[in-house]
């Protein structure tokens, strides 16, 4: 049997932060979850999506420590529309979200921003862009 892509797993320093950030973008986190050391959600489709903090982290690797320099994962949410790009990063952005790099028209053929949450990730938020044809 071949393996299959379950889980995407985060660290946080400050968990209620982290978790208020996400519960802003839509993820139904469960209430008082923050009080926990380990938290996961499924996510349509049936990927889980995790947090656990620097103490789990540790447990699990007693080297463990914060990556350094530039996010090397992004977890990337689709909006419906290139208005909600705009929407969704100043909102986050109001509620104290690290904001990236601010909403743009990419090349790609998608609206684009990114922030980074309370612990450094990167957060893109995207919507494809309507073609001359559409």
């Amino acid at each position: 049997m071949t393996p299959y892509l379950d889980m995407i797993g985060l660290v946080t320093t400050d968990m209620a932060r982290t978790l208020a950030f996400y519960r802003r973008l839509g993820l139904a986190i469960p209430a008082d979850a923050e009080q926990n050391p380990h938290v996961e959600v499924t996510l349509p489709g049936g990927l889980r999506l995790a947090w656990d903090d620097v103490a789990v982290a540790r447990s699990i690797d007693p080297d463990w420590a914060p990556p350094v320099g530039s996010p090397r994962a992004a977890l990337a949410f689709r909006c419906t529309e290139p208005a909600e790009v705009d929407s969704w990063y100043a909102e986050l952005t109001a509620a104290g979200g690290n904001g990236h790099r601010p909403p743009w028209d990419a090349p790609w053929g998608q609206r684009y921003a990114i922030l980074h949450d309370p612990d450094g990730n990167a957060v893109d938020l995207f919507a494809p862009t309507p073609t001359p044809d559409s």
